[in-house]
């Protein structure tokens, strides 16, 4: 009789989620000079981590509609926070509270979590679920600028930095 190897949550049969704080990823990656292809990054929380749902938290801004469409169209579940608009103009849409909400939510329902951020907000979660053998990983964007609070669990971080060459965007040439 055969026996099934034991997965740490990156098996083909792990259930695992990732839940994705957008703002600090987009502005993590856009300060090492590049941007990300949300369509690839898709795909390597798929291949990598067995990433089975992979929850964007994002604030809603109506003209941002076709982005929200395409990045559905990529396998992302957008999880929205209405947004205020600042007196400079930018829109600020804090999705921290959503993203441990719907981490907790969803516990059940998943193997191992995959939390991408930086953010030292999110350092209860993260613990919570190491202390509980629920994180598959914390994945930061940047390397250079995270959360001193993180520092104590390396063993347990993986680092965007060197992902450009897999995940950045490249705009396609038209064809004339």
């Amino acid at each position: 009789m055969k026996r099934r190897k034991k997965t740490k949550g990156k098996g083909k049969s792990a259930n695992n989620a990732a839940f994705i704080d957008s703002q600090n990823l987009h502005l993590s990656i856009r300060e090492q000079g590049w941007k990300i292809d949300f369509q690839k990054f898709r795909k390597y929380l798929k291949d990598k981590y067995n990433i089975k749902k992979a929850y964007l938290f994002i604030g809603y801004v109506a003209e941002n509609q076709s982005m929200y469409t395409q990045l559905q169209k990529n396998g992302f579940i957008l999880v929205f926070k209405p947004t205020l608009v600042l007196p400079t103009g930018k829109p600020k849409g804090n999705v921290d509270a959503e993203l441990v909400l719907h981490a907790m939510i969803e516990y059940g329902k998943y193997k191992k979590a995959l939390i991408v951020t930086g953010d030292g907000d999110f350092y209860c979660l993260v613990d919570y679920l190491l202390t509980n053998h629920k994180l598959l990983k914390l994945m930061i964007p940047n390397k250079s600028k995270f959360s001193s609070l993180y520092r104590k669990m390396m063993d347990n971080i993986v680092f965007m930095n060197g992902l450009r060459h897999k995940l950045a965007y490249v705009k396609k040439k038209r064809k004339k």
